[in-house]
């Protein structure tokens, strides 16, 4: 029976991107995906890489700040190994265009808001432009086509796959990790990984106290193409806009369990809050509407570190951030993974800080 160094369960950025790490570092590496491959949280995602101090808790800044600041580098690296040297790759949409930040009065940074002009011309659909706004440097990338290039450049760099497979439990021997049992059948490795994201609570024997936080969001075609040209974001709504002219309306959060099912209603009021800011969009026809689901921690910080069996570590409960800090997570696990020294400073998000739970 084959036996590999590493097995990564779940399939979503977070599981592709360090399974990519592990290759790097010489490790082999099998991922268990339940689904299809990038299909869950990370195809849902918005996108957004949100590394404002308003909206980022504070022990997560520095992870954060130096995994928005990897991106370009990820980005280009997955480019390349997902094929498109040879013309078989995608273009991964990385935009710099920035954020249009219009908070609510008791969340507006201390910088001074653009002046009514300056917003008018940044963002000129706008229905309001003498309201508070503020200008943030911060990128955006499509999800989807970050998860397809990561799982092609996965797959070049030979990390082997079971899909449609879902881990039950990582197996123990004498007190150290054996493999994993799943759906089907059974693997081996000295090292298993938890990356299951809303699904991590479901594998055991360790309870991870993580849940399913869903999302609903819409996508409009804009006419023109570059109608919004920046994110912009309320403390309600945000619209992040591509750049093959498609606009993403969200999101919700909910407490629903693993209900993936979109709300007719629900979508039509994000909807209307969208034309509400911006009217030109009332011409936009409605592509598509989803649901996902995140996962979700008590503290609303990840989870990420080895736990108490040696050979078994978690990184998962990424919430709202998981498409962000997917260069951090995998170059920091790698570290951890590998015994080399660690980048940043995991104590804030070890799994020991659960004990009650674990």
């Amino acid at each position: 029976m084959k036996n590999w160094d590493v097995i990564v369960i779940g399939g979503g950025i977070i599981g592709l991107s360090l399974s990519i790490e592990l290759r790097k570092r010489g490790a082999s590496v099998l991922v268990v995906e339940r689904g299809e491959p990038g299909r869950e949280a990370s195809h849902a995602a918005g996108g957004m890489l949100v590394d404002c101090g308003l909206e980022t808790p504070k022990a997560l800044q520095p992870l954060a700040t130096a995994s928005a600041r990897m991106y370009p580098e990820f980005v280009h690296e997955l480019q390349a190994e997902s094929g498109m040297k040879s013309g078989l790759g995608m273009k991964i949409d990385l935009r710099d265009e920035g954020t249009v930040f219009l908070p609510s009065a008791a969340h507006a940074p201390s910088s001074s808001a653009l002046p009514p002009e300056q917003l008018a011309e940044l963002e000129p659909a706008l229905a309001d432009s003498s309201r508070p706004a503020f200008y943030l440097p911060e990128r955006s990338v499509d999800p989807r086509g970050l998860t397809a290039a990561a799982l092609e450049a996965a797959k070049n760099r030979g990390v082997d796959f079971s899909s449609g497979d879902a881990a039950t439990a990582v197996n123990f021997s004498d007190d150290r990790v054996t493999g994993v049992t799943t759906t089907k059948t059974a693997f081996l490795a000295p090292t298993v990984v938890n990356c299951a994201g809303a699904w991590s609570a479901q594998v055991g024997p360790l309870a991870l106290p993580t849940r399913p936080v869903k999302g609903q969001m819409l996508s409009v075609a804009m006419h023109p193409r570059d109608l919004v040209k920046h994110v912009i974001r309320t403390p309600d709504l945000y619209l992040i806009p591509r750049s093959d002219g498609r606009l993403l309306v969200g999101a919700t959060v909910e407490e629903a369990g693993f209900d993936k099912r979109t709300d007719p209603a629900t979508i039509q009021r994000l909807h209307h809050s969208a034309l509400a800011l911006v009217p030109k969009l009332s011409d936009a026809k409605i592509l598509e509407d989803w649901a996902g689901l995140r996962p979700g921690t008590p503290d609303a910080l990840p989870i990420l570190g080895p736990t108490q069996t040696p050979g078994y570590y978690v990184a998962t409960g990424h919430f709202r951030d998981g498409i962000l800090l997917a260069p951090v997570t995998a170059q920091v696990m790698a570290e951890v993974i590998t015994a080399t020294t660690c980048s940043h400073d995991l104590t804030p998000f070890s799994p020991a800080r659960f004990n009650s739970h674990l």
